[in-house]
């Protein structure tokens, strides 16, 4: 069963996310107690838990506060993670069942609906749902673990250039290609779709930096 401080950080960390709690915002130990109904205690367990993820900081007369969105943690986030993934698809090309190749499929079109819907908070969490498949297919989940403690840093730069006109549809082509290279077990093909879909971000975060420049470092 979870915890309070489970379920508080939980929540609070899908808020700093999806930037429903906004970088820079200060977090009010008594409030968050209140709304959850739980006493300090779990909160304050929450809050170290996020410390420790780089999600909140302790400042001087401000208390708990969102961290800014920060473009190097986003880097090296993203550098992590691709040298976790192209290593997964390179093990996908040669170990990879027809089950889990169904999953990714039906995930690549909800994935299209999600954009057409314009809901990107379904998007997001869909776009990661199918990066699971195939570390899972591949048989690297315990590899998808280390990988979830680094990309909170990139989702949440992804939260703002999600939001652009037409910014979804080019993922799930991206998606797609990542597959199909997996399909014909081809893992040159699917490293270089891999390497080519984690690079988007940096493509991207120039112009939402400029966009949003007070939510960032």
């Amino acid at each position: 069963m979870e915890s309070a401080a489970a379920r508080v950080e939980r929540d609070l960390r899908a808020g700093i996310i999806h930037l429903s709690l906004k970088p820079g915002e200060r977090l009010s130990e008594a409030e968050i107690a209140e709304r959850f109904n739980v006493s300090r205690q779990p909160v304050r367990e929450a809050f170290i838990a996020l410390m420790r993820q780089g999600l909140v900081d302790v400042q001087p007369q401000r208390g708990t506060v969102v961290v800014k969105l920060s473009v190097q943690r986003m880097r090296d986030a993203r550098f992590i993670r691709e040298a976790i993934e192209v290593a997964i698809v390179r093990r996908a090309c040669v170990q990879f069942a027809p089950h889990w190749r169904d999953r990714a499929e039906r995930l690549i079109g909800a994935q299209h609906d999600a954009s057409a819907a314009e809901d990107h908070r379904a998007f997001q969490h869909l776009d990661s749902q199918f990066h699971i498949a195939l570390a899972e297919g591949a048989g690297c989940a315990e590899a998808w673990k280390a990988i979830e403690l680094q990309k909170a840093h990139m989702d949440r730069v992804c939260a703002l250039t999600l939001h652009g006109p037409g910014a979804m549809e080019p993922l799930v082509a991206q998606h797609q290609a990542i597959l199909d290279a997996i399909a014909d077990g081809d893992p040159d093909r699917a490293v270089a779709a891999m390497s080519h879909h984690l690079n988007e971000i940096l493509r991207a975060v120039a112009g939402v930096e400029v966009t949003y420049a007070a939510l960032f470092e």
